[in-house]
């Protein structure tokens, strides 16, 4: 049974009316040119549209996945939130699952250090560039409030203690800068590198690499430099107590939390234990992966340690735990994370080298017993976090989306709006997927909280990858889950090392990798085209079943049957006949029209052997997709297969179609055959609008008045003066066709200028071998470019609506083929479908990218489809024979009538949009979208209130234009195409979504709707909450008495103007930061407020008491010092009589 969705009218809302005459109105500020009605169509005048301008606008929403090229990483213990920097300037910030921010630093310099102010919803970020900023997250979008432009040093080391608002910056010199975060201004405080070291060393002691106080002494620092001193740095005396020096360079330094003793990390794999008053030599030194020689010699050097934490708990053991550090033999060997604690070391190994890595603990205070319970570990490629409270140290099961990047991301698909069926049904055989093994714990980053946001309708992402691989996303409400992962690569068989690989692979690596993604949602037929020139079709079924023998076709398409020249060179072979050639495997079925010759002929040329290797054995597939159909093109006469451009799949029908630069194949996937095998050229039969430059001059073919079944309504004169010849070289300069060009469909029509740069930098679909096609060829060859199934007119004399395939070239030209469906039911699968090409419809500039139909209301009318069954179920069940039932799909309405036109054509080049009706195939609206560039991606999509064209072009400007008129409604320069990746990837969806990856590992998406943005604050995640912070250890009563607990400092007074002075105006610069009186406002309450005030965040009890208690702690100050100054005067006044006065 298949079935049309309703024509999808405006809903709500009146209709207005839009009359051509006025197409003009309104276009100002646009720079494309207007669009062109074609006048003298009178049934055409009033055209219902509903979307205006003012119903668009641009804006970023919510990128997803790991972060691209991190360079460091904290924590905030209290708010349980994790900040994540990169390497270009690039800030995430992640909560509980759902929970996650992108920001962005102007200059793009990398992060080197991140450090938040706890419980306080800020973070100070520190940049290769010397800058350091101060973050409010305390507003939905972080901001940047303060920055602070270093000019004469460069940063190397900030450290921000607990509860302080005073920032120490270590340099290159050695020296250290202190910073207050609350106006951003520099103290005149500066410990310099040779006061700290004075005569201890004869050389200067490298970059400061450690900076922290004492937990029990806040007046008592710490300083590391890198050459191997440390200097125990007294704060009020202004001089070092004590330096400690070792041979060997420093990475990193830890306290043991009761301030007696700190751990260093070395270069030579050693950690070095020192008690603070016994600087002459280290207590301990231990080379935890070194051999230890049996002569009590020094332990063999290992790699240097980059990291080491020192955390200690109540009940046990401290646990020390390190990254590096293994011995040079272990050739090999992965990174690894060496976690020891008591007599046990764990070597925990990780896929991807260690960026950073962080240890949680359940409390913020530094001079606590620690407590560990989990470690974060920032890999390269990864985010892997470790439960320490576990036997065997298990990992937590990762709930952000952050494995979009597990093998790269080749190709996207978006659906917005999709069955609200179909999220479920893959969740539920996605779940069978899952990893055992997982900690059972809860994920520990856990702060923040969710939007609450109001968009209701599902969506799916679907992301096809370099392995061969397809991932479902559910990204509803601005998240990102999985749903669900097809390996498509099982069905083929596999090389187990490089000397087994085929020699008929077109491509070195990666040889499954996903090109194209064709989807029914409502069928859940799937189809996808590999970069080997093969096409799977999988059908989803909830139950598991094992396939004994996959089903195989294999395809021999040729640019031309008479084209290629034979091994001998002779050229007086007689042309085969054009008709439909396919020669299918002994595994099916389908008759074979054209019989397989030798696989290899005498010369070993290879011929009619696919790239790839379909498995033989019995194939069990698990619940979820599974193979119908696998289909290959061959190599023919030693020439390999051109990889596929364009794919389309209907599941009313049962006929997958697909194309590339030698012509298309269309595919009858219920009875396994092909149906129709054509060279681009014999689609056009006598009508060839173009003089092909073929290499036999034998061959050539005079152009037989190819213009003029091209309705092009009043074409310019100009257009009409061009012969086909020069149509074709205006052409020429936008396509570069077969061979390597015909990578993927958008890849297809990049401007020659523009070619070389873009597939140098990000193509992974460039390492094809070489193809004997000549350049001169491949410029005139005309690949298939997009696809549409539709029930439509054909022709102009056509009566009714016919089920037809559209297909658009990379010339430009739209041409059609009617389909002569048999009846439904069992004559379905007995009788042949026929398939006819009708020859060409219209033309337009530049490669074909979209095609749509609209009815005689405007509204927009989707391919027909089949409801989607258990394909599992018993042959004879009620509910196969039930879905199998062909109901008439009514479409003409009532207007239709009264006007002399039934349907609307929307085709959409690199270069032009057109709207055509039907069936006199008039066109009655055309819009020139761009002269100096061209258009990646354009999609037909459906808005709240109506339906537009978008369009990405390649000079970074998104475009909408509404239908059936073609007027500009946005037009935004958004984002240049610096790589292949965007172009891609790039793609919209309904309601005003889209996407494209921002960067390997990451999604990223925007809306093109006004409604979206206005709602868009609501539906954002909060990143601060209200928590109240933790109670300060307890002293005891012993060390109270004795003066062993913490020794506080204040800070002010050493640090502030009064004590300090003011730093030289040279040394840095204040930048006010674009975070503005707003954000000044949301974070003024909460960013380091005075620290005598209890520290409930937004609680107004809280701040009420706190104020009280200022007040009070002022008014006795002030009444302590009345009584000191009265009695003063007192003691004065005492002798004196009252006239001395």
């Amino acid at each position: 049974m298949c079935s049309r969705p309703p024509p999808s009218l405006a809903p709500g809302g009146k209709m207005k009316k839009f009359n051509i005459r006025k197409v003009l109105d309104g276009l100002t500020a646009v720079s494309s040119p207007s669009p062109s009605p074609q006048l003298g169509s009178k049934e055409n005048e009033l055209i219902p549209e509903t979307l205006q301008s003012e119903h668009f606008q641009l804006c970023k929403t919510v990128r997803h996945g790991f972060p691209y090229q991190p360079s460091s990483m904290a924590f905030d213990p209290v708010q349980k939130i994790l900040a994540i920097g990169t390497q270009s300037g690039a800030l995430r910030l992640f909560g509980r699952p759902g929970v996650e921010c992108y920001c962005q630093h102007e200059s793009g310099a990398a992060v080197i250090q991140l450090q938040f102010l706890i419980n306080e919803g800020a973070l100070v970020s520190a940049l290769a560039d010397d800058s350091i900023h101060l973050w409010n997250l305390r507003q939905k979008r972080p901001a940047v409030l303060h920055s602070l432009k270093f000019n004469k040093e460069r940063i190397t080391f900030c450290h921000l203690p607990f509860q302080s608002k005073w920032l120490y910056i270590g340099s290159e010199r050695g020296n250290i800068h202190i910073v207050n975060v609350e106006s951003f201004t520099l103290s005149g405080y500066t410990i310099m590198w040779n006061k700290a070291i004075e005569l201890s060393s004869k050389a200067h002691p490298g970059p400061v690499v450690h900076i922290s106080d004492n937990p029990m002494d806040e007046g008592k620092l710490i300083i590391g430099f890198e050459s191997g001193i440390v200097v125990l740095w007294d704060l009020k005396s202004k001089r070092a107590d004590y330096r400690y020096t070792y041979d060997e360079a420093i990475h990193s330094v830890a306290w043991h939390h009761e301030g007696k003793q700190f751990i260093c990390s070395h270069s030579d794999g050693t950690l070095t234990i020192w008690n603070i008053k016994s600087p002459a030599k280290p207590v301990q030194t231990i080379t935890p992966h070194g051999k230890q020689p049996k002569d009590g010699k020094k332990p063999e050097p290992c790699k240097p340690i980059l990291k080491v934490e020192y955390k200690t708990t109540r009940a046990g053991d401290p646990f020390m735990i390190f990254s590096g550090g293994l011995s040079y033999d272990t050739v090999g060997r992965r990174p690894c994370l060496t976690v020891m604690h008591g007599k046990s070391t764990a070597v925990l190994e990780m896929d991807y080298p260690i960026v950073d890595f962080l240890t949680l603990c359940e409390t913020p205070y530094p001079n606590d017993f620690q407590e560990p319970y989990a470690v974060v570990v920032l890999l390269e490629k990864d985010l892997v976090v470790i439960d320490l409270a576990q036997n065997g140290y298990p990992i937590f099961e990762n709930p952000y989306p952050m494995m979009i990047h597990e093998s790269p991301v080749t190709s996207c698909e978006y659906l917005a709006d999709c069955p609200v069926d179909l999220i479920p049904a893959l969740y539920s055989v996605g779940s069978r997927q899952k990893r055992q093994g997982y900690s059972k714990k809860e994920w520990p980053i856990s702060g923040g909280n969710w939007g609450l946001g109001t968009q209701s309708y599902p969506e799916i992402i679907i992301t096809g990858h370099a392995d061969g691989s397809v991932k479902f996303w559910d990204a509803s409400a601005i998240m990102l889950q999985v749903l669900y992962k097809l390996k498509t690569a099982k069905v083929f068989e596999k090389a187990r090392c490089k000397e087994e690989k085929p020699s008929t692979e077109i491509v070195d690596e990666d040889p499954f990798a996903i090109q194209l993604m064709s989807w029914c949602p409502e069928s859940r037929m799937l189809c996808v085209a590999g970069v080997s020139a093969h096409v799977i079709i999988y059908r989803f079924s909830k139950q598991e079943i094992t396939t004994e023998v996959v089903q195989l076709l294999e395809v021999r398409l040729q640019y031309e049957l008479n084209d290629l020249e034979s091994p001998e060179g002779g050229g007086d072979q007689t042309p085969a006949p054009p008709t439909p050639s396919t020669s299918p495997s002994p595994q099916t079925a389908g008759p074979q029209t054209h019989p397989s010759t030798s696989s290899n002929s005498s010369d070993g040329m290879r011929d009619n052997i696919p790239c790839l290797k379909v498995r033989s054995s019995p194939l069990k597939q698990s619940p979820g997709y599974q193979v119908e159909l696998v289909v290959q093109l061959v190599w023919v006469s030693g020439e390999p297969p051109q990889q596929i451009s364009s794919l389309a799949i209907n599941s009313c029908y049962g006929l997958v179609v697909f194309g590339n630069s030698n012509g298309l194949a269309v595919v009858d996937y219920l009875q396994k055959t092909v149906l129709l095998n054509l060279g681009t050229m014999e689609l056009y039969g006598s009508n060839d609008p173009y003089q092909r430059q073929l290499r036999s001059p034998r061959k050539s073919r005079q152009p037989s008045g190819g213009l003029c079944d091209i309705n092009e309504g009043s074409a310019t004169s100009e257009d009409r003066c061009k012969s086909p010849t020069s149509v074709l070289s205006n052409h020429q300069q936008f396509y570069n066709g077969g061979g390597r060009g015909a990578k993927m469909s958008r890849k297809l029509s990049l401007p020659t200028e523009l070619k070389p740069d873009l597939d140098n930098r990000d193509n992974s679909f460039s390492r094809s071998r070489s193809s004997s096609v000549t350049s001169i060829d491949k410029e005139s060859r005309e690949a298939i470019t997009s696809f549409y199934f539709c029930e439509t007119y054909t022709r102009k004399a056509d009566g009714g609506l016919t089920p037809s395939l559209w297909v658009g070239t990379s010339l430009g030209t739209v041409l059609a083929i009617s389909l002569n469906m048999p009846p439904a039911g069992e004559q379905r699968l007995l009788q042949p479908v026929i398939v006819s090409p009708c020859g060409t419809l219209n033309r337009l500039k530049g490669s074909v990218l979209r095609m749509a139909f609209l009815d005689s209301t405007g509204s927009l009318l989707p391919s027909a489809f089949e409801p989607w069954y258990e394909p599992n179920a018993p042959a004879n069940g009620e509910e196969r024979d039930k879905v199998r039932k062909r109901r008439p799909v009514s479409v003409s309405p009532s207007t239709s009538q009264e006007l002399n036109e039934n349907q609307y054509a929307v085709v959409c080049s690199e270069k032009q949009a057109k709207v055509i009706a039907l069936p006199s195939q008039t066109c009655v609206f055309k819009h020139n979208i761009t002269e100096t560039s061209f258009v990646l991606r354009a999609d037909v999509v459906q808005m709240n209130t109506g339906i537009c064209v978008a369009c990405f072009c390649a000079n970074g400007h998104i475009m909408t234009l509404s239908l059936p008129g073609l007027r500009p409604l946005l037009d935004v320069n958004y984002l240049p195409l610096t790589n292949m990746r965007i172009a891609r990837t790039f793609c919209f969806s309904n309601l005003g979504q889209a996407l494209y990856l921002t960067s390997p590992t990451e999604i990223q998406r925007i809306t093109y709707s006004q409604e979206v943005c206005e709602n868009l604050q609501e539906m954002l995640g909060e990143l601060f909450t209200p928590v109240e912070t933790p109670e300060a250890p307890n002293r005891g009563f012993f060390k109270g008495l004795f003066g062993g607990g913490a020794q506080s400092l204040d800070r002010e007074e050493l640090f502030g103007e009064t004590g300090a002075g003011k730093a030289p105006r040279s040394l840095a610069q204040h930048i006010p930061g674009p975070g503005g009186i707003e954000g000044m406002k949301g974070a003024a309450s909460g960013i380091v407020g005075d620290l005598a005030r209890a520290r409930i965040a937004l609680d107004e009890r809280g701040q009420k008491l706190s104020d009280v208690e200022e007040r009070t702690a002022a008014m006795m100050a002030s009444a302590d010092s009345f009584s000191k100054h009265a009695h003063e005067m007192m003691l004065k006044c005492k002798d004196k009589k009252w006239y001395q006065f």
